[in-house]
């Protein structure tokens, strides 16, 4: 069977971002900037981005270049071991969990973009009709369910395709849209009322706000945000040919991951000030204060379809990228061809994403831990096993292949940028041997609550 291959570094470029940008740059930065003290917490993050967020990406690009095969693969031919392709096994299964919960997350905002559409979310009177509106939506299971099966049937009509035809083609043509998107709302809400307050509290650093707590959590959102830990950077990095220039390929993925996580936060904060809301409203900003703040300012209706499209692109992209590790392994370790992996997986990420979509309704009452199931698995995923994932890539690749094995590989296609930039070299040494791996120890203690 014939590998695939990215058709272009542009395509590829796209495909990368594409799965980087996602709920984590659009809805959960904005939310924890307000969170934890604006300018102050950005500073921080881009710091913390420097350090653990673009090595990690950098090591998970990597093991997938070098290796030319899907995560279990992967980790069992730079390990030498049956323990490391348990280890690449388990951030195939992680993007598996993931893929399930975030499919019905999507759906929800699927279901607001059309809500939006409808013209049923710019009406509020008030933030508690806005309450009342998501509630009444997210009781219904049957609302629940559609909308995770339809953003799920989205993204399986891109994957069906295949890697260039469809991961890539479907990027190159959603990331362009979600750009221009976001571009109509960035002036359409620095145009707004008051928007300029939002500006200052993004730009204006507050240090007396910034908490150690603060730290810890800009630390793992600039993990979280390149998608790492589950498979989806070693599998798309395994679609390269060994003598691409990774740096030249991932650094503006990292770029364009970082322009769009700001740019949503003016975005968001822009109309957060002018429909005179706190900046501090938490997980609820998107589907409780937005909706209210669309219903108060000028042309309310058209932004809140805009805003409801950009995430719902953001959303697929990272969706579709979050799967394909589980269809490269049963076409990679298993022989099985691309349509039938592709079907197996959807059915099973749709079943396993099903207690997720009524977690809110039917299964309200069904709990783990003081923890409904959608809350559950996105707790396991995310604050135990994307962590793990993570980690263990920078460890196989700082320590059990070794740090300068690992960057003689890095040069490979990237000779001369390593001629003009020495420096580069012991940045990586520093980051694959120590920086990332400490820093990763400290964000997965953190989701433990080791300091809460």
């Amino acid at each position: 069977m014939v590998r695939p291959t990215w058709g272009s570094r542009v395509g590829f470029i796209f495909a990368v971002a594409g799965s980087a940008v996602g709920l984590a740059n659009i809805w959960r930065l904005p939310y924890i900037v307000g969170e934890n003290g604006g300018a102050a917490f950005l500073i921080v993050y881009l710091l913390c981005l420097t350090f653990i967020g673009f090595p990690v990406f950098m090591s998970e690009m990597l093991i997938g270049r070098t290796s030319q095969t899907s995560p279990s693969g992967a980790f069992l031919k730079i390990g030498g071991s049956k323990i490391w392709s348990a280890i690449g096994k388990m951030t195939i299964m992680t993007g598996f969990i993931v893929s399930s919960f975030y499919s019905a997350v999507a759906g929800w905002i699927l279901g607001y973009l059309i809500e939006a559409i409808r013209g049923n979310i710019s009406h509020f009177e008030g933030t508690d009709h806005a309450i009342e509106h998501y509630t009444s939506l997210m009781g219904n299971p049957l609302w629940g369910l559609s909308f995770h099966f339809l953003f799920l049937l989205i993204c399986l009509f891109v994957l069906y395709a295949g890697v260039q035809r469809g991961i890539e083609r479907g990027n190159k043509i959603m990331m362009p849209c979600l750009l221009l998107v976001l571009l109509f709302l960035l002036i359409k809400g620095l145009t707004l009322p008051h928007a300029i307050d939002g500006v200052r509290y993004l730009l204006n650093p507050d240090w007396s706000e910034l908490t150690p707590k603060a730290i810890v959590i800009a630390l793992g959102q600039s993990f979280f945000t390149l998608s790492l830990g589950q498979g989806t950077m070693v599998t798309y990095g395994s679609y390269l040919d060994k003598n691409d220039n990774l740096i030249k390929s991932c650094f503006p993925v990292v770029v364009m991951d970082t322009l769009v996580a700001l740019l949503a936060a003016v975005v968001v904060f822009s109309i957060v000030f002018a429909g005179g809301m706190k900046p501090d409203s938490g997980s609820g900003l998107i589907f409780h204060t937005l909706p209210f703040i669309f219903s108060q300012i000028p042309g309310g209706h058209f932004v809140a379809v805009m805003f409801f499209l950009l995430v719902v692109l953001a959303a697929i992209t990272s969706q579709i990228s979050a799967m394909e590790p589980t269809i490269a392994y049963l076409m990679d370790e298993k022989g099985w061809k691309r349509h039938p992996a592709v079907a197996l997986c959807g059915v099973g990420v749709f079943l396993l994403g099903v207690p997720s979509a009524l977690s809110y309704s039917v299964l309200k009452n069904a709990t783990f831990f003081g923890l409904n199931f959608f809350e559950f698995i996105s707790f396991v995923a995310s604050s135990i096993l994307i962590p793990l994932g993570g980690f263990f890539a920078v460890i196989l690749v700082g320590w059990s292949w070794g740090v300068n094995n690992a960057i003689t590989h890095l040069k490979q296609g990237a000779p001369v940028f390593f001629q003009k930039n020495p420096w580069m070299k012991g940045y990586f040494w520093f980051c694959f041997k120590y920086s990332a791996p400490i820093l990763m120890i400290i964000v997965f203690l953190n989701a433990l609550g080791a300091f809460s």
